[in-house]
């Protein structure tokens, strides 16, 4: 164990000397626009995945707490067993309702999401295709299958992904990856060419739209809805844990026979406990505020076209994109870090993110917008934002 230790120590002290080492900002008030963080007070956040700022919503809240009161506080059982509770099912109808789909089935994370439906549905004939910066949770449900061969093509690259489906042969389960909106990059997956292209080729398309439910669409369905293919996309995995109340959770969305094999089949389903019935509670009301409240999501989009526009005329070149996700890019993983520590100090909460997130060269600070934001707060960060970029050379 002492070598073990040692061992660790050398390479945590790498971290800090590589000026990357992550260090955790404690919150001691709700997530939302504004944050009281532990040491450094009243902070504006512009790095959180509560889209629509529905994590503090009173009618979130107060589901939570009286399924709470209701139901308990978690199910000490997995779903097959005796851990099925009343409002995992409302929960499901609903989501199966705002996909468009037949039937959905919760998880306590997206990521177990994708490690359910991924390895279940690529048997040993199967080929997996992959865009290669589909999120980690993807990366590692694929390490998980035994498929027959795995394939990754360049980040929406139709003629790579043409190429690889033509490689597979006749009679193949073809089953293709990727994101709704990569989540590092701001961009959105070509998914009507991707659909073009599964129906050509006679393959599956599964889509996690964790970045894009809640957040794209005039209503706030999703990559599916953007495109106006609501419906048509065999396989969605989203996330409770972001725009819909930013608690915890996970989904899928599709056929009932493909729902009714993960609950058989899915190893997340069976060896799992599931969701705490107080989070389907507080989730069950976000899908609905979501719902009632489409201007939440207009509001949203109006917040990212402004700060998108207001930081191009300062001098900064974000990424181009049509999600909540505005990355500019800085170079190196410390300088993305130091950038992020300054902003921090002056009251602006941004997370720099660099390698092994993002490849080497290409760290990047990643703005998120949010519904909740108000114009005061856009202002007073884009002018921290300005200081900062000229103070560290990003800016002239």
């Amino acid at each position: 164990m002492k070598a073990l230790e040692q061992d660790i120590r050398k390479e945590l002290d790498s971290l800090q000397d590589a000026g990357t080492y992550k260090r955790f900002n404690v919150l001691s008030s709700p997530q939302g626009p504004v944050v009281e963080m532990a040491g450094r007070g009243e902070v504006i956040v512009l790095s959180s995945n509560n889209y629509l700022g529905l994590a503090a919503h009173p009618a979130v809240i107060e589901a939570g707490i009286e399924g709470l009161r209701t139901y308990g506080a978690g199910t000490a059982s997995v779903r097959f067993i005796c851990g099925t509770f009343a409002p995992h099912l409302e929960l499901e109808r609903e989501l199966a309702e705002l996909s468009e789909t037949e039937a959905a089935l919760s998880y306590v994370s997206c990521w177990n999401a994708n490690e359910a439906a991924i390895p279940t549905l690529a048997d040993a004939q199967t080929v997996i295709v992959s865009d290669e910066l589909n999120h980690a949770s993807i990366i590692d449900a694929v390490r998980l299958s035994k498929p027959e061969r795995k394939l990754v093509y360049k980040h929406s690259d139709m003629g790579e992904l043409r190429d690889a489906l033509g490689s597979c042969e006749k009679g193949q389960r073809k089953l293709i990856l990727t994101d709704g909106v990569f989540s590092m990059e701001g961009d959105l997956a070509k998914l009507p060419d991707i659909l073009e292209l599964a129906r050509e080729h006679d393959a599956i398309v599964l889509v996690d739209d964790s970045h894009g439910v809640g957040v794209v669409g005039e209503t706030g369905r999703g990559v599916v809805e953007h495109f106006g293919v609501l419906g048509q996309v065999d396989v969605l995995t989203g996330t409770l844990g972001k725009a819909l109340g930013g608690a915890a959770g996970g989904y899928v969305a599709s056929t009932e026979e493909v729902c009714d094999l993960l609950q058989q089949r899915s190893r997340p389903q069976l060896f799992s406990n599931a969701l705490p019935p107080t989070v389907a509670c507080s989730a069950l009301a976000a899908v609905r505020v979501l719902r009632a409240e489409p201007e939440r999501v207009a509001r949203l989009h109006e917040n990212t076209r402004w700060f998108r526009a207001a930081l191009r005329e300062a001098g900064f070149d974000p990424l181009p994109g049509e999600a909540a996700i505005i990355p500019i890019i800085v170079g190196e993983t410390a300088r993305a870090i130091e950038l992020s520590q300054k902003l921090l100090e002056r009251g602006v909460f941004v997370t720099g993110f660099g390698y092994p997130v993002v490849p080497e060269g290409t760290a990047r600070i990643r703005v998120q917008m949010s519904a909740a934001l108000e114009p005061v707060h856009l202002e007073r960060a884009l002018e921290v934002f300005v200081e900062v970029g000229r103070e560290s050379g990003l800016l002239t």
